[in-house]
């Protein structure tokens, strides 16, 4: 057995939170990394080189979204860059390490274990091999062959989300239930997991919005005594979530919980936590790298696993209070500004507790008196320099009047309030009059049915509309392989530009597509969103 001293170590002791890495002492000891105890006194932050990105010829921006991972997740605490470069140093042996770190997260977040895993969508992907294979090595290797096996996940139809693909990706079948009785009903010998979302239990919607309480009380409390019952352990996903001592979901009954460690906690951002079961936690850590079956491509390496330890740390040391002041500070100053407009109006808005955790930055004006909407608005933003990427934004060309932005300072750094208060200002000062009616010609009739040819960034497809027209507005279906859903749109001339959307699982597939038409035949660029861009012609049956 290799490093048979390590192991002896861990066996003979339990390990305080204090002790594993007090000055070092241990782990140097064993040769393995400098890496001691976190600084108590701030490290300066590692100075800003915008250039790296420009060398490529990409522009940075200024984050007033939120962690979303698109943008780049969260900054990377300097404690944690520091944590990471000490352990690039050294080799170490990967389970003696996520042994003693996941011996040391235990008792930092009050879990029975922890392990470090490749983000959030990783740790649900390994709670879900873990509670259908365990740590048998026959089951786990046959993985995603579930022949025999436990193949079924219920998941409450309000926890239905983009990420439960990391669910589905082994291949069980998804169970919807919408109450207590529909799950008694659907617990049964197949069911290896219940899944649930952790910010819709709490009232909360995707964009901090507040929801009704789910399903009047079907909540992770209600889901987990009846799943215990049974022997099914319940999953929750936190990903962008504070973390708690003691944590909410464990305390409501909850088997596993998983979060980023990219976006609150600032930790590496291809990083995330499993905690819970520590005969579950361990079996999910078998299940990827650095060993062989499924998970294996999920790979988290010793800096990673080091600088999530790092995050994790510095949650408990981290000023929240004052992070709170300093943002509500940032926003009253961009509300100063931007007020200066007539006809603007400001709101801060408290964040939900737990999820998005900051105040909220709402800016209001009346888009057909100022001539410009609140989409337009981000978009300049989005395309000027600097670039600001602000959150939600209403109001467009069909409804102007209620226009609006929104910004959050989480992502914020010092200093930057300044410059986004100063380019929201200016573009809505001197807006560029986008509304300003333009003569419009005839549009052409379009109504009827369409067969359209979809090129994409690689293969094809072929998939029909059939459209409804009355003047220039456009309703109808698109319909594509396997899916359909509803088209909206207008004609203006001979300038077409429709969306539409398909539900496919728990998740959204948008189109929007843009094109001219010329007689029985269409043309034109369609935005996927996040799946890039794509061409597409259509013609007209008879």
């Amino acid at each position: 057995m290799p490093f048979p001293s390590l192991r002896n170590f861990l066996q003979a002791r339990p390990l305080s939170r204090r002790e594993l890495f007090r000055d070092g002492s241990f782990l140097a000891a064993m040769g393995f990394f400098r890496y001691g105890s976190l600084p108590t006194a701030p490290v300066p932050a590692p100075r800003s080189s915008p250039d790296s990105y420009s060398s490529v010829g990409v522009r940075p921006l200024i984050n007033c979204d939120h962690v979303k991972t698109i943008l780049g997740g969260s900054l990377v605490l300097p404690e944690v860059i520091q944590a990471m470069e000490s352990a690039s140093h050294h080799f170490v042996h990967l389970d003696e390490l996520m042994e003693a770190v996941g011996a040391r997260l235990a008792g930092l977040t009050g879990s029975e274990w922890c392990i470090v895993t490749s983000g959030c969508a990783a740790a649900i992907t390994h709670a879900t091999s873990a509670c259908i294979a365990g740590g048998d090595p026959e089951k786990l290797r046959r993985l995603p062959d579930l022949t025999g096996l436990k193949n079924e996940v219920i998941i409450p139809r309000y926890s239905r989300n983009l990420y439960d693909q990391a669910v589905r990706m082994l291949g069980v079948k998804v169970v919807e239930v919408e109450s207590v009785e529909g799950l008694e009903a659907a617990l049964g010998p197949r069911t290896a997991m219940v899944y649930v979302l952790g910010i819709n239990d709490l009232g909360i919607g995707w964009l901090g919005d507040r929801i009704p309480a789910p399903f009047s009380g079907f909540g992770v409390k209600v889901i987990a005594e009846a799943a215990r019952r049974r022997g099914v352990p319940v999953f929750v996903d936190a990903a962008a979530e504070d973390l708690t001592v003691p944590n909410v979901y464990l305390q409501r009954g909850a088997t596993l919980v998983g979060y980023s460690g990219g976006k609150v906690l600032r930790g590496p951002q291809c990083c995330g936590l499993l905690m819970g079961r520590k005969d579950l936690v361990r079996a999910a850590w078998i299940h990827g790298a650095p060993h062989h079956s499924f998970g294996r491509p999920m790979k988290v390496g010793k800096e990673e696993i080091m600088g999530m330890l790092a995050a994790v740390e510095m949650w408990f040391k981290r000023d929240h209070q004052g992070e709170w002041k300093r943002w509500e500070s940032w926003l009253n100053s961009i509300a100063k500004r931007v007020t200066r407009v007539t006809g603007v109006n400001t709101e801060v808005i408290r964040g939900p507790e737990l999820t998005l955790n900051c105040p909220t930055l709402v800016v209001r004006w009346d888009g057909t008196k100022l001539g410009i909407t609140g989409e337009e608005v981000k978009k300049i933003l989005e395309e000027g320099n600097p670039r600001v990427f602000l959150g939600e934004a209403t109001g467009n060309r069909q409804e102007p009047m209620a226009s609006s932005v929104t910004i959050r300072p989480l992502t914020m750094q010092a200093g930057e309030e300044r410059a986004v208060a100063d380019r929201l200002y200016d573009v809505l000062s001197s807006a560029p009059k986008i509304l300003a009616p333009a003569r419009r010609a005839r549009s052409v009739d379009l109504a009827g049915l369409w067969d359209v040819h979809i090129e994409f960034i690689c293969g094809s497809a072929e998939h029909t509309f059939s459209l409804e027209q009355q003047g220039d507005q456009l309703v109808g279906t698109h319909k594509g392989d396997i899916l359909a859903g509803e088209l909206r749109g207008t004609v203006e001339g001979n300038q077409i530009r429709v969306q539409s959307a398909q539900k496919y699982e728990g998740n959204w597939l948008h189109y929007q597509f843009l094109g001219t038409v010329d007689g029985k035949k269409m043309q034109g660029s369609v935005d996927l969103g996040q799946y890039g861009q794509a061409r597409w012609t259509a013609k007209k049956r008879s």
